[in-house]
């Protein structure tokens, strides 16, 4: 039952992915026929976030009052209805309108769907879930690409990913009984001693499974260490996605056309990562994966800085930081329930991923605007400063939990 269960979170997970590429695939030709400038779609995507944050915050309420199939089902037929609306819009203003749902679907189904997996598969599956988001992400500006070079122009590319999106809803539904049987049986055996010691704990206590408020899911011992490792490791990733390009172009020279295509290559590098993870993340542990990932980030962003002519260490440096993002994620969301109770991790998982959001929001565009007043040669020391943060609130989190564990 938990096998054919993990079937379907899989399509969820590469169904998390589709809609996260499309804005900014489609933007270059939407722009243009919506008479609006490239900048605006900054606004559609501050209005998604917004929602993101919206709907993390309230998924340990919404998961424990519907289940997390129930959830999962209604966010992505949320998603999938906010895409048939961007299909059929054709103002700006009704994009940004949409983009409501958009956000409130995305968020809710992220953090439900991670705290599910978290607190019932191993490791292993949290890294190749992931990987099979970074497919769904890298799938959409293909479809976009298709419907706009058929000339089907970009409301087909929506609605195109809406039908995918409505066609997995479905699938949410029927599969509903499964989430509940699963729910009565035990896993795949991955879970290790600690996690059922924590299970029989939390039996124990029948206060256990109430419903935290924001303020009190934030006062747990080391929920802001956790914030903050988050939000820099997302800062990190969505930081190098954006601005990679334009490093090669203003600082190694490139061609505009190659440096677009070459930073695909950090992308590839944390999609691949998460599938070569994922063999060794059960023997790792959490904690071993997030520090060598750490680490391979350092020694790639060495690699970029490298003053040297040759553009060969720039493009290996971007393949490796990739692989050094690829486990962060998946490990610290895998981690939860062990460092903070699985009975508090789906608002600990709600609160990680509105920190992330924040990040990738406003860490990107920081970044430009102090690239505006030095140089955008400096992105190198402005991903380093972020995973320095990263590794030291993640270190400072494994001593308080160890601390509060060995009590």
């Amino acid at each position: 039952m938990y096998s054919f269960l993990l079937v379907i979170i899989y399509m969820a997970f590469i169904s998390l992915g589709l809609p996260d590429s499309l804005v900014g695939s489609a933007w270059p030709v939407m722009h243009t026929e919506l008479n609006v400038p490239v900048s605006y779609a900054g606004m559609i995507t501050m209005v998604i976030a917004a929602g993101t944050v919206v709907s993390s915050l309230l998924s340990d309420r919404l998961t424990k009052k519907l289940g997390a199939g129930l959830v999962t089902a209604v966010s992505v037929l949320m998603t999938a209805v906010a895409l048939f609306g961007f299909s059929v819009s054709g103002s700006f203003l009704l994009l940004c309108l949409w983009a409501v749902p958009y956000g409130l679907g995305a968020g809710a189904v992220d953090a439900a769907l991670n705290n599910y997996v978290a607190l019932h598969y191993a490791s292993r599956h949290m890294s190749w879930l992931h990987c099979f988001w970074g497919l769904g992400a890298a799938a959409s500006p293909y479809i976009m690409r298709y419907c706009l070079t058929g000339g089907y122009g970009w409301h087909s590319g929506y609605r195109a990913v809406s039908i995918i999106q409505f066609v997995l809803t479905a699938g949410l539904f029927i599969s509903l009984p499964l989430w509940k049987q699963a729910n009565r049986e035990k896993g795949d055996g991955a879970r290790n001693a600690a996690a059922v010691k924590e299970e029989k704990r939390i039996s124990e206590n029948p206060s256990s499974g109430k419903t935290l408020s924001l303020l009190q899911t934030i006062r747990l011992k080391g929920v802001p260490l956790v914030m903050a490792a988050f939000f820099s490791y997302c800062a990190v990733e969505q930081t190098m996605m954006l601005w990679a390009s334009s490093y090669m172009v203003q600082v190694r020279g490139m061609d505009v056309n190659l440096a677009a295509g070459y930073s695909s290559l950090f992308f590839f590098g944390i999609t691949f990562g998460r599938f070569l993870g994922g063999f060794a993340a059960d023997w790792l542990g959490d904690r071993g994966l997030i520090r060598i990932g750490i680490a391979t980030i350092v020694v790639g962003l060495i690699l970029v800085a490298a003053p040297v002519k040759t553009n060969m260490l720039v493009l290996a440096g971007l393949v490796v930081i990739g692989f050094g993002c690829a486990p962060v994620y998946p490990a610290i969301i895998h981690a939860t329930p062990y460092n903070f109770g699985r009975e508090n991790s789906q608002a600990v998982i709600g609160v990680q991923m509105a920190s992330a959001y924040i990040g990738t929001t406003f860490m990107p565009p920081l970044f430009g605007v102090l690239a505006s007043i030095t140089n955008i040669s400096s992105l190198p020391f402005y991903i380093l400063i972020l995973t320095v943060l990263l590794l030291v609130m993640s270190e400072k989190l494994n001593r308080t939990v160890d601390r509060r564990r060995n009590r």
